[in-house]
């Protein structure tokens, strides 16, 4: 890991995190040597068993290390999180979302606007149906950065990495993150048997859990299209374009929640889809932009 000090992808709280899951039993990669002056760590190789690689080689294994992954949740959420975690509310996650505009749609269209009333709808939303008490979220938790460790047991089958920024939050947030993947499609089988299975060992009520998940789904999306805009106009990563279709999709799937209807009406309002011509345009000002 070469990450200078300083930067998002910090050293130090790599390590941290890294010793908190392995006390919870899970399979972090050790450290062999550091020098955090310059930001050096030499880790322990997890090996190429990522989620992606073998579910695209065998997708009928796609259930089971996806009930795999959700017990790792599991684990990770019951334990007490470390000390020091940003704890970011309501209003913090809404304008992260914001990005949809403040990239998607000035990418898209060529327009800026006040994002002002977009937020608060999205903070009210999001404070009302996913705000509760907070758990440790890895934010980055999907088949890119899991890997299968058969020769180990338990909850360690599962390498984890990519995981220096977590912080606090909600439940679902995680679950989401493996199962509306921007990189690949999760299963409609995989991702029932995901849900019910977090459900029941979770204890949680269904009524409550769908619109926290379509909310926190819906959020997500959102920060990503912005994300992916962005990169695209800013760092000339045209990469990213052949994705948002799917993170679209997944948008489109959690603002059809019933509690979400209102934010379903002000982005169909405001953000076009992103067809062919949208991904065109996008493209056609990739690296544009300082």
């Amino acid at each position: 890991m070469d990450a200078p000090p300083g930067k998002s992808d910090d050293p130090a709280a790599f390590l941290a995190i890294a010793d908190h899951l392995r006390q919870l039993g899970l399979s972090a990669p050790r450290c062999l040597a550091r020098d955090l002056s310059q930001g050096f760590l030499l880790l322990e190789d997890l090996g190429d068993g990522l989620f992606a690689r073998l579910v695209a080689a065998d997708p009928q294994a796609e259930p089971g290390l996806y009930g795999a992954a959700v017990d790792v949740l599991l684990r990770l959420q019951a334990a007490p999180p470390p000390p020091g975690l940003p704890d970011l509310s309501a209003a913090d996650w809404a304008d992260a979302a914001a990005f949809a505009l403040d990239w998607y749609r000035f990418a898209a269209t060529g327009d800026r606007m006040d994002s002002t009333a977009f937020r608060a709808l999205l903070t009210g939303l999001l404070q009302r149906h996913a705000d509760g008490p907070r758990v440790m979220i890895l934010r980055d938790f999907h088949a890119e950065n899991l890997l299968w460790l058969p020769d180990r047991t338990g909850l360690a089958r599962v390498g984890l990495l990519d995981f220096q920024l977590a912080q606090l939050g909600q439940p679902g947030y995680d679950l989401v993150s493996m199962l509306q993947d921007a990189r690949r499609d999760v299963s409609r089988e995989t991702v029932a048997k995901a849900q019910a299975h977090f459900l029941t060992m979770t204890g949680q009520e269904e009524a409550r859990f769908r619109p926290a998940y379509a909310a926190l789904g819906a959020q997500r999306a959102l920060r990503i299209l912005g994300i992916f805009a962005r990169l695209c106009l800013v760092a000339g990563k045209a990469g990213y374009l052949p994705l948002m279709p799917r993170v679209w999709a997944q948008l489109q799937e959690n603002l059809a929640q019933p509690e979400l209807a209102p934010l379903r009406r002000l982005c169909d309002q405001l953000l076009p889809a992103p067809d062919p011509g949208v991904l065109r345009r996008i493209g056609e000002k990739c690296g544009h932009f300082r």
